[in-house]
């Protein structure tokens, strides 16, 4: 990796600056490891939990053991984790399904789902594919106020209509997806847990947890929240799970939720490993270091390219509250330049180069930098963005700080002769 002597002291620099970030880091990643331990040991984790199963997968007590741990660590009453869960829109789908009956509301009150969770809801995309929509579930929204905070006035009024006495689930994404809006905080949601059951007791809130676990010492669970969900190709799988997915919250949502997962008196009694438990345990092990990871990469990032001249949230000196940084590169070239630069910084595939193009389930063409071990990681170095103004490269991961670094470095190093 050949930098210029300019970015190289400029690497330099950042670091000695966000010392006392990396330092906070560093104390969320040895509590949240206390805490995953801690469920290892009251759980008595062995090498037979590891073993796999195959047909019904009755009594595969590696899968029993690990639903538990999970329920331990999100600080929530019960949970499941399946490989068989293909990603984080599949995971949420079976959450919504699961609560969600004919003739109810879902009411997101963070604003719009991340694209892909349109057709799902049945906002997007043609009618009859099997969308909520097309099951008789009605969608409404509040949006963020000036894309920061949670409206809470507005939720509580809405729950007090004569509309909101049919709202089932109210619905909070956590991370920013393709928006440029602040990521919420566990201390955020909490609040808006308590809007919501101070008028409507009996309705759910359901939290998309993607790129959020591990950042906080604490879950949207352990505030409240009646179902936490996210995908372990992301922070949870500690860049060790090959694909899966959780849910996690209340008893009686988790029940339900299971009861989509297979079928109704099934539930979470069946369902083969397959040989992938270890994975998921090793994964979730690993899980709380290799986020402080991809969050020391993350702010890295932010510093660098603030000092480059573009525009960064979060910025550099800030906490967060999930693994993605955004820059607004300004132009479709900057963009891709972006993730060009990701891609020959990766160690996978760092030959490719990546372009735009209409991925199912997104409004606009997308271009997606991914050099990763596991296909679409994003706990592992990589970048995306839509082909649209004002050109936000969305960039997260970072297995180790120091292969992160380089990661961001070739970007910059891309972005810069782009414009030349």
């Amino acid at each position: 990796m050949m930098f210029s002597e300019e970015l190289l002291q400029l690497g330099e620099a950042a670091e000695a600056a966000l010392a006392e970030q990396f330092a906070a880091i560093s104390k969320i990643a040895h509590a949240n490891t206390a805490k995953v331990m801690r469920a290892f040991a009251e759980h008595r984790v062995d090498a037979a939990c590891f073993a796999g199963s195959s047909g019904y997968g009755y009594d595969d007590r590696g899968r029993d053991t690990l639903d538990k741990i999970f329920a331990d660590v999100m600080g929530a009453e019960a949970a499941f984790v399946r490989h068989s869960i293909v990603n984080g829109t599949h995971a949420l789908t079976i959450g919504l399904f699961g609560l969600l009956r004919p003739g109810d509301i879902m009411l997101s009150i963070a604003g719009k789902p991340y694209d892909t969770l349109e057709e799902v809801i049945g906002i997007a995309g043609e009618r009859g594919n099997g969308s909520l929509a097309d099951y008789g579930v009605e969608y409404r929204q509040i949006d963020l106020v000036g894309g920061k905070t949670l409206d809470l006035a507005a939720i509580t009024a809405f729950l007090e209509s004569e509309e909101g006495k049919r709202v089932k689930v109210c619905f909070i994404q956590r991370s920013k997806g393709y928006l440029n809006r602040r990521t919420l905080t566990v201390a955020e949601i909490g609040e808006a847990v308590k809007c919501v059951k101070a008028v409507r007791p009996d309705a759910f809130v359901v939290v998309d947890n993607c790129y959020g676990e591990f950042t906080e010492t604490i879950e949207p669970p352990a505030v409240g929240a009646d179902l936490a969900i996210g995908s372990l190709i992301k922070n949870p799988g500690g860049g060790m799970a090959e694909t899966g997915g959780y849910l996690a919250g209340t008893a009686k949502a988790v029940e339900l939720c299971s009861y989509r997962l297979t079928c109704p008196g099934i539930g979470l009694e069946v369902g083969a490993t397959l040989g992938e438990n270890k994975n998921m345990y090793r994964g979730l092990f690993y899980a709380p270091h290799t986020v402080a990871e991809a969050l020391k990469t993350a702010h890295f990032a932010a510093y660098v390219f603030r000092a480059l001249g573009y525009e960064v949230e979060p910025a550099p000196e800030e906490l967060r509250s999930d693994i993605i940084q955004t820059v607004i590169t300004g132009s479709g070239e900057a963009l891709c330049a972006f993730c060009r630069g990701i891609q020959a910084g990766s160690p996978v595939d760092a030959y490719v180069t990546p372009e735009p193009w209409a991925m199912p389930g997104y409004q606009d063409k997308v271009i997606m930098a991914a050099g990763t071990f596991v296909q679409g990681a994003s706990i592992e170095l990589s970048a995306d963005g839509p082909l649209k103004p004002p050109y936000t490269a969305f960039f997260q991961g970072g297995l180790t700080f120091e292969s992160g670094r380089i990661g961001v470095l070739s970007a910059a190093a891309e972005v810069l002769r782009s414009v030349k």
